[in-house]
């Protein structure tokens, strides 16, 4: 068994990376968030040591590092986007090897760095990229590879996951700390496309404001129309009323709808990372660098057909 801490335990992500924890047969040794509404460890881990001061929870670590026995093994962290590469460092300086919620950082400089302090501390830093472990995705990627097609796969990419006025007012409605939606909901979806279509060779942004996003990627093997979004409104007829999230990928015209078999990613993440096969560092830099550009992109007209369908009914 190994020993974990978990930052920002009072997080929407949070429960996944406990109940992974738990399915994986480890312990939760202590957990931190300045806010205390983390009831849900009650039933996953009751005798977890809670935190709402990272000083507190830092110098707790360091006591049990005294003894090997219950010393930590991993940190998993599940604090605000803008914490993360701070967090990460402060994990490894313990003496930990981290498991990091996406985005792992903002930048490849940043990756960087964190590269080096892994060299520093000799600890790792794993990324949950958990669509790769998606078997709707892992099916396409192994069609893929198989497949001797001469022309690019044209795909279709929409993820509309509805978020109330409350997200707004919290830090993932602030791009100094969530980076924008296309980084916050949108980054396991480009790693996706990179690990299914191969290296990114081109990066429009269509539309982009605080609800929404749109644009087109160019993958060595697809060309990709994507659209991503907050707003309830833009979930299709038959979704509305019933669902609050709409996944779906449409590949040279045959739709691939993978709103369902999310529930154990996280779970079947860990059991990678700790069997050693977990994504690291590298594995994370594509996504990042994806999300990077987007950021720092000039909103163009689409041209070429390359709009998502999305883009008639936006207006900037």
């Amino acid at each position: 068994m190994k020993n974990f801490a978990l930052i920002g335990a009072a997080g929407y992500i949070a429960p996944r990376h406990m109940r992974a924890i738990k399915d994986t047969g480890n312990i939760l040794a202590s957990a931190y968030d300045i806010n205390d509404s983390v009831g849900i460890i009650d039933s996953l881990s009751p005798d977890s040591e809670f935190f709402t001061e990272f000083e507190r929870f830092q110098e707790h670590a360091f006591r049990l590092k005294r003894d090997p026995t219950t010393a930590l093994d991993y940190v998993a962290i599940c604090s605000p986007n803008y914490l993360h590469h701070a967090h990460i460092v402060a994990a490894l300086r313990m003496g930990c090897d981290v498991i990091c919620e996406k985005p792992l950082v903002p930048s490849c400089e940043i990756l960087n760095e964190l590269s080096r302090v892994e060299q520093e501390t000799g600890k790792r830093v794993f990324n949950i990229l958990q669509l790769r472990h998606h078997t709707a995705i892992l099916d396409l990627k192994e069609k893929v590879a198989k497949e001797q097609v001469e022309r690019k796969y044209e795909v279709e990419l929409t993820y509309i996951t509805s978020r109330g006025k409350w997200y707004m007012e919290s830090w993932k409605g602030d791009p100094r700390k969530s980076f924008g939606v296309a980084t916050n909901i949108g980054v396991h979806f480009y790693d996706m496309l990179h690990f299914v279509f191969g290296k990114l060779e081109r990066n429009v942004v269509h539309f982009a404001n605080e609800h929404k996003a749109a644009g087109y990627l160019e993958y060595e093997k697809a060309k990709v129309r994507w659209f991503l979004s907050i707003d309830a409104n833009d979930l299709p007829v038959s979704v509305k009323g019933k669902k609050s999230t709409y996944r779906s990928i449409t590949v040279n015209g045959d739709e691939m709808e993978f709103s369902e078999g999310f529930t154990d990613l996280h779970t079947t993440s860990y059991q990678e990372i700790l069997a050693g096969r977990g994504y690291g560092i590298e594995d994370a830099r594509h996504c990042v660098e994806t999300v990077e550009v987007i950021r720092a992109s000039k909103v163009m007209p689409a041209v070429n057909g390359e709009g998502h369908p999305a883009l008639v009914s936006l207006v900037q």
